[in-house]
């Protein structure tokens, strides 16, 4: 029956029967013609004539045709999306009901999109097929003039509006958002309604599952072509935003709870966000203003980045056209990190006002973990990054190249230096866990090792060193380009050679074909022209003997450490790696043997690297001692009888009227020293459990060893004979830059080492006996007496820096504990010979002293083990507990009585060590201060229940601030003739090096700041560099407590009594807040206080800056922008207090007749400043007011009216102060200056254009300040104008006292007048020359 029907209305259509087909069309019912079509498009035979056949019969201008198609338009959507039919037939429906609806009549169509909305709010569009209808319906529905809506009419433009508007604000169901944003692309929108839209999308992302995002995110970027791109980028990123922080979250929670709380795979969500990100990439690709867009939008949001929006960078960083200026936002933003975070740590004011963010560095790390889960797109740029941040903040080289002050261990301060660990971090993650990127990363860093030649490239060395200890296996795939590195050594700056032959040498003990390459490459470049190449030879074969260990080599704690890392498990001690390495450690001393013929610089260092070696590598002993034997014997006076018992004329080279040092003779005498006690060291040890088996072992190397100790012992018994007329070195020598001169400093420099060595031999070879120690002091006194010479000759000259001293670091932390802490009874006798000789006491100290000072700048110190952080660090901790028992049980001021020599006393130079060791221990070893802290508690008697083992830091700290407290207290409460300045100046600084270790939050630094406070407040010595130093301790303290701005007042009323005021007949009020500032110390004083002034200033200006930031995106909704004016933001407040507590500081400044000159200048170039940033705070207002009508707040108001009615006035007065006494100096001065030569003249006129400058420069930032308040009067309807008053400092000024002086004259005669002129017209002249 169905089916009959069907066929009729095809064959009827078909035949062209219109009429017909009409007639018998409206013969059927409803039903009838519905369920034809459904059961046809089942079957799916012939559906599309059969919707075609009905639209032919159904005139859409006759009113029962129209609601026949309208029928069919209702059965086939829901038909359609039901599910049932196969797609072809859904779409075949579809696209014949499209090709229709143009002809439908405007009510039909209102009643078509309604059903449509209707079926979207129910959630029944679950195909979305019928979907791509409805764009149609909704263009022929804005095209038609009027429709019927409720009681009135609407054209069909606003009809669809409201559809549209209804549409977005109901509720959609999950599964058909993806749907309506692809259908939204084919409706035409107006941009109000394109944004309603993208926001009601955006909304939705919350509520779909994870795997529908990506496909979401490319419908909405497509549809982002229509408008809205911003919107819709920031959205996209604020979602992933927010999804990685829950996901954060929820991993902090599983773990604290241990138990897995995961709504969001975190595999799951990485994978989706990769998606999402080749989308956008895809999408800038294509679309430019997109990008720009883009661009705009990263740019905009500062603080917003997060690691989704960093990876979305570095893709479309890829970019050819986004490249520069991508990475360029990168390097800034990190560098702008780094220095808010500064910032931030340096300020309590700050940290209390904001809290801490995720710090930049931590999201980009956060990154580059991310982009394990195949982000390919990301890794690239990641290098990229690595690169670009160790190229551009890497160290700088300084002047004469001097870079060796940041050693391997200093920890990274400054921002750039932050920045640089940065970049390295970033290509340490990346070649860890990013296979493809591994060649490109290393191939990179050793190009810039090989190119870089200039510039110092320790941050590339750290970062090659920590990727063989990372992965060495992966390396030696790679090792082809490592050994291509090797052939360029020759050419390498020394310091490039050594770090890098470091780093790699782990990959040597397992690539034989590696070092193979290296040996080869270093014999080349032993017979190289250039000094630095041989010097690198050296270094590789040192550094070869230290790491290839022969079997039978005591294992030293230092052998086994640093060699081999965790991944590579080589047997380096098998039967045939032993004896390989034996030939080959034979066959590298034999190389290095032809060194001893080279210049200085190569021996040295062959002598310095021996003894590391030995200790590494004993079986090489009686090889290394051969060496240094026959070595000793070509400089070494045979004969007993003669004097000098060295031959010294053979340690000097000439070469033309050039005399240079040819034998380092007392290194090679160290080294010989050194190995040979550290040899009769470790037979001693072995010697209990050897049998008798190797007495011929025994005959060959004690050969050597008693002849090496009877030369030594030959030297010195024969050095002690000496006086200095032997070495044509006495009292007449002269020691000038001439070539005799130049003989007689090497020489002095030779017998000065030698005598140190010497003093070393003889202390450890005495075992404590009176009679070696006389010796020693005899030793001692003949060095000294070269030593006194030397000074007295360099003088006052540029070089009277003492040489450095031969002593190794471990004798000079046995000596000085021999010295003052040994309380052995059997030892007293013999050590009293020495504690008897204060010259040797002071020795010892200042030598301590120079090799901290040496470890504080490079590290590492001269001498056996000098590398070796471990035991540097283990002497350091000895020689800090000695010099403060010597420094807290003598004091300087016991010392001292008695004795009133200009030199420097012991207990100084201890305190001066204890500085230095201080701030070498936060600088070198941050990690272990604490550990530096307890050696020093043992030492402690008194109280020793303050400083237990145990205790934090912060606790150990407070108690030796205690200590240095009491002695500081000691110093200030005797009189002024008694107060020793330098001492109180080094507890100062000492006390300021410890507080930094103190955690601001804890009691102990409360105490700290109320100790310094009342120090300050009680002490009145009129010791410039002492109140300087405690001042600046004060301060440093206290910016981490509070806002230093109450504290900044007090100082400035203090200066202002001492000084008194400007105005000469005024009698300003006498106060005193702080004792320590008096006439003497009150201009000195000044400046620190400006100098904290313009910290102030930093710190306010940066919170107006984000201040700023913040305005942009809170304009979106003017209701936020409307209460931030209503009521006053904290931060805000808190700024405009900060600036008004200032401006009363800076109104007593202005007011105080400062010394001309820096004090005055300085106070200048502050107060212009803080009119330019008063300006800053002004356009700020002036931002937030426009708009909207919003209250300003009263505070605000109240700092206008100070700056206008108190500060402006007195600065015209003190530019006027400050000019006349310009005027005043003048005259003086030029007097004095044509005595001077002409560049003097040329420094003076260079400091008088900078004062002139400064003048100008504040008239112009006050005007400035005037323009702006006049444009916020205007906004704000306020008048903030009625506190300020005219300038007067133009051009010219006029003083009215004056001026009536002269009209009075006037009056009285004219002569006067005459007189007068000439006067007046010289004054302004003089001024023109002057400026």
């Amino acid at each position: 029956m169905r089916a009959d029907i069907m066929e009729k209305i095809v064959s009827l259509s078909d035949g062209e029967r219109i009429p017909e087909l009409q007639q018998y069309l409206s013969s059927l019912t409803d039903d009838q013609l519905t369920t034809v079509v459904t059961n046809s498009a089942l079957k799916g035979k012939s559906i599309g004539a059969m919707v075609k056949s009905i639209f032919k019969g159904s005139l859409p201008s006759a009113p029962e045709g129209a609601s026949r198609r309208l029928l069919l338009y209702q059965h086939c959507i829901p038909l359609c999306e039901s599910g049932d039919l196969q797609t072809e037939v859904a779409s075949d429906i579809i696209g014949l009901l499209m090709l229709e609806t143009h002809n439908l009549p405007g009510p039909s169509l209102a009643q078509l999109a309604s059903l449509f909305v209707d079926a979207i709010k129910l959630g029944k569009m679950g195909s979305g097929k019928s979907l791509e209808l409805f764009p149609t319906v909704l263009t022929a529905l804005a095209a038609t003039e009027a429709l019927s809506y409720g009681k009135g009419e609407l054209s069909g433009e606003e009809y669809k509006k409201q559809l549209i508007n209804s549409l977005c604000s109901s509720r959609w169901d999950p599964q058909c958002v993806i749907h309506l944003t692809t259908m939204f692309r084919d409706v035409p929108l107006a941009p109000e309604e394109l944004q309603f839209l993208v926001e009601k999308v955006l909304r939705m992302f919350f509520k779909l599952d994870l795997q529908e995002i990506p496909p979401l995110v490319y419908q909405l970027l497509l549809l982002a072509a229509k408008g809205c791109k911003k919107q819709v980028l920031e959205g996209i990123i604020s979602y992933f935003k927010e999804q990685d922080l829950r996901q954060k979250e929820e991993q902090k929670d599983g773990e604290s709870m241990d138990v897995e709380v995961q709504s969001i795979p975190q595999d799951q969500l990485r994978h989706v966000e990769g998606t999402a990100i080749l989308h956008i990439v895809f999408a800038v690709r294509l679309d430019q203003e997109l990008g720009r867009e883009f661009l705009k939008s990263v740019k905009g949001s500062q603080g917003e980045l997060c690691p989704f929006s960093i990876a979305l960078l570095l893709s479309v960083a890829r970019i050819q056209r986004y490249e520069e200026q991508l990475f360029d936002f990168l390097k800034g933003a990190i560098t702008k990190g780094f220095k808010d975070e500064q910032l931030q740590q340096g300020s309590k004011f700050l940290q209390d006002l904001l809290p801490q963010r995720c710090s930049f560095a931590q999201m980009i790390l956060d990154t580059v973990k991310n982009s394990v889960f195949g982000w390919d797109h990301v890794t690239q740029g990641l290098v990229q990054l690595g690169f670009i941040l160790m190229d551009a903040f890497g160290p700088k080289a300084g002047p004469f190249g001097k870079t060796a002050t940041e050693g391997a261990n200093a920890t990274a301060k400054t921002p750039t230096q932050q920045a640089c660990r940065l970049g390295g971090q970033v290509l340490l993650e990346g070649f860890k866990m990013h296979e493809p990127i591994r060649g490109e990363i290393l191939e990179q860093v050793l190009n810039r090792l090989v190119t870089k030649t200039a510039s110092p490239v320790t941050h590339y060395i750290d970062l090659l060193s920590d990727i063989v200890v990372s992965a060495p296996m992966i390396l030696l795939e790679s090792s082809s380009k490592v050994t291509e590195t090797f052939d360029h050594l020759s050419y390498l700056p020394l310091a490039t050679v050594q770090g890098l032959l470091k780093a790699v040498q782990p990959l040597l003990k397992v690539s034989m074909s590696m070092k193979d390459a290296l040996i080869l490459v270093l014999r080349k470049a032993m017979f190289s022209s250039q000094l630095d190449g041989r010097k690198s030879a050296v270094t590789g074969f040192l550094l070869l003997l230290k790491n290839f260990r022969v079997l039978g080599s005591m294992a030293s704690s230092q052998a086994s450490q640093a060699i081999s890392s965790s991944q590579v498990q080589v047997d380096v001690h098998s039967r045939y790696n032993s004896a390989a390495n034996e030939a080959f450690c034979l066959e590298i001393l034999s190389s290095l043997r032809r060194c001893l013929g080279q210049q200085a610089d190569v021996r040295l260092m062959l002598y310095e690297g021996f003894h590391d070696v030995l200790r590494r590598n004993s079986q090489l002993a009686s090889s290394i001692m051969q060496t240094l034997l026959s070595q000793v014997r070509r400089y070494y006076e045979p004969e007993q009888d003669l004097l000098p018992p060295v031959k010294l004329e053979l340690c000097i080279g000439a070469q033309g009227d050039q005399v240079f040092l040819q034998e380092p003779l007392a290194h090679l005498l160290s080294c010989t020293v050194h190995c040979l006690l550290w040899y009769q060291g470790m037979r001693r040890s072995a010697r209990p459990n050897a049998g008798g088996s190797d007495d011929d072992d025994d005959d060959e190397e004690g050969g050597f060893q008693n002849e090496l100790q009877s030369i030594l012992e030959s030297i010195m018994r024969r050095m002690i004979k000496c006086e200095l007329e032997d070495f044509e070195l006495d009292k007449s020598a002269e020691f000038s830059l001439s070539s005799v001169g130049v003989k007689n400093s090497i020489y002095a420099m030779l017998v000065m080492g030698v005598y140190e060595v010497l003093i070393e031999y003889n202390f450890t070879k005495a075992n404590y006996s009176k009679s070696l120690f006389e010796e020693l002091l005899e030793l001692f006194s003949r060095y000294n007496k070269l030593s006194e010479i030397l000074k007295e000759k360099s003088g006052k000259g540029k070089n009277s820096k003492s040489p450095r001293s031969l002593l190794s670091m471990g004798f000079v932390s046995t000596l000085l504990t021999a010295l003052f802490r040994d309380s052995a009874q059997s030892r007293e006798e013999a050590l009293l010979v020495l504690r008897s000789s204060g010259d040797f006491l002071r020795y010892a100290v200042s030598v301590a002293l120079q090799k901290i000072t040496q470890l504080e700048e490079t590290g590492h110190t001269d001498g056996p083990d000098g590398q070796n952080t471990d035991k540097t660090f283990h002497h350091l901790c000895d020689i800090t507990s000695v010099l403060m028992w010597r420094y807290t049980n003598i004091p300087c001021a016991v010392e001292d009585a008695g004795k009133k020599e200009k030199r420097c006393s012991v207990s100084l130079l201890c305190l001066e060590g204890l500085l230095r060791i201080f701030s070498t221990g936060q600088q070198r070893y941050p990690a272990r201060v604490a550990q530096l802290l307890s050696a020093i508690d043992v030492s402690v008697e008194e109280g020793s229940d303050h400083g237990p083992g145990n205790a934090s830091v912060t606790e150990k700290t407070a108690f030796y601030i205690r200590q240095f407290q009491r002695a500081l207290f000691t110093q200030l409460s005797g009189g002024e003739e008694d107060f020793n300045s330098k001492e109180a100046q080094l507890l100062v600084n000492i006390l300021s090096v410890l507080s930094r270790q103190l955690e601001p939050s804890s009691q102990q630094f409360v105490q700290m700041i109320t100790w310094t406070v009342k120090i300050c407040k009680e002490t009145s010595f009129e010791d410039v560099a002492f109140s300087k130093g405690l001042l600046s301790l004060l301060f440093s303290v206290h910016v981490l407590y509070k806002s230093p701005v109450s504290l900044l007042w007090e100082l400035c009323q203090d200066i202002h009594s001492q000084l008194g005021d400007i105005d000469q007949d005024l009698e300003v009020e006498k106060q005193s807040h702080f004792a320590i500032v008096n006439m003497k110390t009150a201009a000195p004083t000044t400046l620190l206080v400006l100098s904290q002034v313009g910290k102030v200033l930093d710190e306010v200006d940066w919170l107006i800056t984000k201040k700023k930031g913040q305005l942009v995106p809170d304009r979106l909704s003017s209701d936020d922008t409307t209460q931030a004016v209503g009521q006053q933001d904290p931060v805000e407040k808190a700024l405009t207090l900060q600036l008004g507590t200032l401006l009363t500081a800076l109104n007593e400044l202005v007011q105080t007749a400062l010394p001309s000159g820096v004090c005055t200048n300085t106070l200048l170039g502050e107060l212009s400043r803080t009119y330019t940033i008063l300006t800053t705070l002004v356009k700020y207002y002036i931002q937030l007011c426009s708009g909207q009508q919003g209250l300003l707040p009263a505070r605000v108001e109240k700092l206008v009216k100070l700056s206008g009615s108190h500060l402006t006035p007195q600065c015209y007065s003190f530019i006027t102060y400050v000019q006349s006494g310009e005027l005043a100096g003048g005259g003086a001065d030029d007097k004095k200056k044509k005595k001077k030569e002409g560049e003097a003249t040329a420094t003076a006129s260079a400091k008088l254009l900078r004062e002139t400058k400064a003048i100008p420069n504040l008239i112009y930032s006050i005007e400035q300040y005037e323009k702006y308040l006049i444009t916020l009067s205007k906004k704000s309807k306020v008048n903030l104008m009625q506190y300020m008053k005219l300038s007067t400092s133009r051009d010219f000024r006029i003083n009215a006292a004056t001026l009536e002086a002269v009209l009075q004259e006037h009056d009285n005669s004219q002569q006067t007048i005459a007189s007068q002129e000439p006067e007046q017209s010289q004054e302004p002249k003089k001024k023109r020359k002057k400026q």
